[in-house]
């Protein structure tokens, strides 16, 4: 079955949702629209449409119009095994004392080594990406000086492998929300395959505004790999809800955003700790002061 995607950017937030709310209108339907910030600084918004058939160019140009974006893009793509290309892709990831594989990988977990299984279908997070790869590396880094988290908790968990990894080297509850419904279900089937039910909670939240992570702060650790806006708008609320002397490790920003989000921490009460930079990416381990 051939597939269709049609794309475009524009520059307002709540315009892209609004257009992307207009295109599930169309005839034919898609199958699935999605809408990203683009991670360049830029602040451009992408809007995507899948379809089976040939979308109708003249209604998408309308909306492009409509909307004040660029003129879409129309690309057929080729017919792909996408699961199976992506297990040929996506080797096992190797970040400190974790490993983290797929189930199509599950013989080739090394003696001694912290397994984390995620699936090649749930691409983000994987540990794949610079962002996730330095977070965990963040961890491991500060259990190897001696830390130890006693409440920790994931902001913007995606696939939940960080509040997993936390769980997998420390005894107590980890917390995990996602501001995404459909993300806090990857998250506990995640949770699930990896035996970690009762020691790994997910929540619908948006920050930290849950009666359940109220209740459980201040936390000694937080993780929070989103982008660089929402690291930024988070940083009072973090110096809030982290305890003196406890840790926050941060990404989901390039390089040439980081001093940026160190500024807005700084201002939170927060010091670096440490910076690490893998690719286009930073990872910032902070810590806050007493």
């Amino acid at each position: 079955m051939p597939t269709f995607t049609a794309l475009t950017t524009l520059a307002d937030g709540d315009k892209a949702h609004a257009l992307a709310e207009a295109m599930e209108n169309m005839q034919p339907e898609p199958t699935g629209i999605g809408v990203f910030e683009v991670e360049d600084g830029s602040g451009l918004w992408e809007v995507g449409g899948y379809f089976t058939e040939s979308p109708d160019e003249i209604e998408l140009a309308l909306l492009a119009q409509a909307f004040r974006a660029k003129p879409f893009i129309v690309t057929e793509l080729p017919e792909i095994d996408w699961v199976a290309k992506v297990r040929r892709d996506l080797a096992p990831v190797e970040a400190g004392r974790f490993f983290v594989y797929g189930s199509h990988d599950a013989d080739r977990l090394p003696e001694g080594r912290i397994g984390l299984l995620i699936e090649a279908s749930m691409a983000f997070g994987t540990g794949h990406h610079g962002t996730t790869l330095g977070c965990l590396r963040a961890l491991d880094r500060l259990d190897a000086g001696g830390f130890q988290g006693r409440n920790v908790v994931d902001i913007g968990c995606g696939t939940a492998v960080l509040a997993m990894a936390a769980a997998q080297i420390w005894p107590n509850l980890v917390l995990a929300s996602d501001i995404d419904q459909i993300a806090v279900e990857v998250a506990q089937a995640n949770v699930t395959a990896n035996e970690l039910e009762g020691r790994v909670i997910c929540l619908e939240a948006t920050g930290f505004d849950h009666p359940d992570l109220q209740a459980a702060a201040p936390f000694d650790l937080v993780f929070a790999n989103i982008l660089m806006a929402p690291l930024i708008e988070l940083a009072p609320d973090m110096g809030r809800h982290v305890a003196a002397g406890g840790y926050a490790i941060l990404s989901g920003l390039l390089t040439t955003q980081a001093e940026r989000v160190l500024d807005a921490y700084q201002q939170a009460g927060f010091a670096l700790a440490h910076h690490e930079e893998i690719g286009d990416w930073s990872t910032l381990t902070l810590k806050r002061g007493g």
